[in-house]
């Protein structure tokens, strides 16, 4: 599209619903310059002489320094009669404007965090900004916008101006009244353009609400009270929002049962933004209302499963911390951050509460949740295992930054044994599931909590004996007692031993790549590191694999890790294991067909997770409390 050259004059019908005093931003997604956008602030009023405008140093969720306002550049600010005042910048996100009662409009340049060269911390990605000429804007308001010191508590309006057809996704509900446009002096083509207007009632709010611009390709599902939006971008629509809309509707509706089914917002987004750039790191970053994921671009059938995991952990958010805070969270600095003891909540029994529903509701079977609890657990050996939880909460942004990892294994490992207690304790009738709803009654949006009487306070709802598991293992510095805890559900932990399982014969110890017909191909490198399906069926070394179980294998590179998955589901159904190789026969190659009786074997492994044999009956009970919904 060519690049529109006018004058814009934005006529903002201003609404009773506006505070006295609120900040009113527009920003320009039709004029982009180095990639950079431009914004304006008509500022509140300011009663102060002089007064800092801050750019946030990091958000809630991300638990590390982001310094946002190195993003920012030529910042101006100016009284009524349009006259630059002064103003003095302190550091990457702090600037003091003098003689501010006659402030009356700030401007500045906004460049996107994505492909940023400025020095500083790496931002992560979901809590970035994305700045795509006529193709894509990710706004994370934190990102685009900023507040004065000691005003965050003022309504803040946002105008978006924006080519008519890009759709702005996102949880917040726009104003049914948006401002009118009028154009003046165009040169050039005719553009449509449109404005969206958002009201957020603070600036928590406002950082709590990202945006997603582009073209639209979106869809809705409704679940229970809630209008759940799926939008996404995939630069060469690899992927739709239909297909992921498909893949989570099961996931979002065990959600509700295992919620109640009434969730606590009205509208809620699902922002995906996939990049056919290589990566090096991809996740999502949850708000309360919203989530957005970075993630590379594949097919729907390579991602189903993450995607799965990932919508299941974030969209419980709207849990905790929406309706479970501490007042760390609740009121967040965001330039002179306090942390939280409590991350083994907000993000470990998020994590546990994502894998729980999928067992209790069926998508995923007992086996396979035992497994991913088995993966935590081997994980979480990798970190520090007698340092209390609540230390590395605290020192989530420097001392034990590099623990911050294992909130997400041993936090939902937390839950785990937590639930299997409390389901002792209670004969099966209360679990923390129940604990996280009650607490929700207590607390709620608006209502924190004092960070240092959590435990006394689920105490009060619980067991004396949960205030002593909290205070040992979550605040202690003892290791959980894993051996004793799945004993009670009949589980047994198998160290350094054997588990029999079916085989895909590859692994890294015997693969390499060779040529076959101008195309890299995976290759057998060494055969003393093959197991024993791999003996059986005669594979040797330098066996190029052609197909596997009657699939042709592709050639190496993206499709291969969705071959194997493939392959990994197919494998435990069939009676004969079969392959296809090019081999080197007395000098010469030519195709061998390898087949042998299909078969589990024994695999070495550190540590395991498997159901006891031989249950007793109260293990069983106790495991049917645990794995299965309450209204079964």
């Amino acid at each position: 599209m060519k690049r529109l050259k006018f004058v814009l004059i934005a006529m903002l019908i201003c609404s009773s619903i506006y505070a006295a005093n609120p900040y009113k931003y527009t920003v320009d997604l039709t004029k982009v310059s180095d990639d950079k956008v431009f914004v304006e602030l008509e500022a509140p009023r300011i009663k102060e002489k002089e007064i800092k405008f801050y750019m946030p140093k990091i958000v809630p969720g991300t638990y590390a320094i982001a310094d946002y306002g190195r993003m920012v550049s030529e910042l101006k600010a100016y009284d009524k009669r349009e006259n630059l005042m002064e103003v003095e910048r302190l550091d990457d996100n702090t600037w003091l404007i003098k003689d501010a009662k006659k402030l009356r409009k700030i401007t500045y340049f906004v460049e996107d965090t994505y492909d940023s060269e400025q020095p500083g911390p790496e931002i992560f990605w979901p809590a970035g900004t994305n700045i795509e000429d006529n193709k894509n804007f990710i706004i994370n308001n934190s990102g685009f916008f900023g507040y004065f010191d000691g005003m965050k508590k003022e309504e803040f309006e946002l105008n978006i101006i924006r080519e008519s057809g890009f759709y702005g996704a996102t949880g917040m509900i726009p104003d049914n009244n948006p401002p009118m446009i009028g154009k003046l002096d165009i040169e050039g083509p005719t553009a449509d353009l449109a404005v969206d207007r958002f009201v957020a009632e603070d600036y928590d709010r406002l950082v709590d609400s990202p945006l997603m611009y582009s073209e639209a390709d979106t869809a809705i599902i409704k679940v229970a009270n809630t209008d759940v939006l799926i939008s996404t971008y995939s630069p060469n629509k690899m992927i739709s929002a239909k297909e992921i809309a498909e893949s989570i509707r099961e996931v979002l509706a065990a959600q509700n049962k295992f919620l109640g089914g009434e969730l606590p917002v009205d509208k809620y987004a699902f922002i995906f933004y996939f990049t056919d750039k290589p990566v090096t790191s991809y996740g999502a970053l949850e708000h309360s209302y919203s989530s957005v994921y970075y993630m590379p671009e594949q097919t729907i059938e390579q991602m189903n499963q993450q995607l799965r995991d990932f919508a299941a952990h974030e969209f419980f958010h709207i849990v905790t911390p929406l309706n479970i805070h501490s007042e760390e969270i609740g009121s967040f600095d965001f330039n002179n951050p306090k942390m939280s003891r409590h991350l083994w909540m907000y993000e470990g029994m998020t994590e546990y509460f994502a894998g729980s529903v999928q067992v209790k509701y069926g998508l995923v079977s007992p086996e396979q949740y035992l497994g991913m609890l088995e993966e935590k657990l081997l994980i979480s050996q990798q970190f520090k295992d007698q340092l209390p939880f609540t230390d590395l909460s605290l020192g989530a942004l420097d001392e034990y930054a590099d623990q911050y990892y294992n909130v997400y294994q041993k936090g939902a490992l937390i839950g785990a044994a937590l639930d299997i207690q409390l389901r002792e304790l209670s004969n099966g009738a209360y679990g923390v599931q129940n604990m996280m709803a009650d607490l929700s009654k207590e607390y709620g949006i608006h209502k924190s909590f004092k960070d240092e009487e959590l435990f006394d306070e689920i105490v009060k709802l619980t067991y004396p004996e949960i205030g002593e598991f909290l205070q040992t293992y979550v605040a202690g510095d003892q290791s959980l007692p894993y051996k004793e805890i799945f004993d009670k559900v009949g589980v047994d932990i198998i160290d350094n031993g054997t588990v029999k399982q079916y085989s895909i014969i590859l692994n890294q110890n015997n693969i390499t790549l060779a040529e076959h017909e101008g195309e890299q191909r995976l290759a057998i490198s060494n055969e003393a590191a093959l197991d024993d399906m791999g003996r059986a069926l005669g594979v040797k070394k330098g066996d190029i694999i052609l197909s596997m179980n009657e699939i042709e294998m592709p050639a190496y590179g993206p499709e291969i890790q969705e071959f194997i998955g493939k392959q990994a589901q197919k494998i435990p159904t069939l009676e004969t294991f079969t392959m296809t190789v090019w081999r080197e026969v007395d000098g010469e190659g030519q195709k061998v067909e390898l087949s042998a009786p299909n078969k589990q074997i024994d695999v070495q492994v550190p540590l395991a997770l498997r159901f006891t044999e031989n249950p007793t009956e109260s293990q069983l009970e106790l495991r049917k409390y645990w794995l299965e919904p309450a209204d079964k």
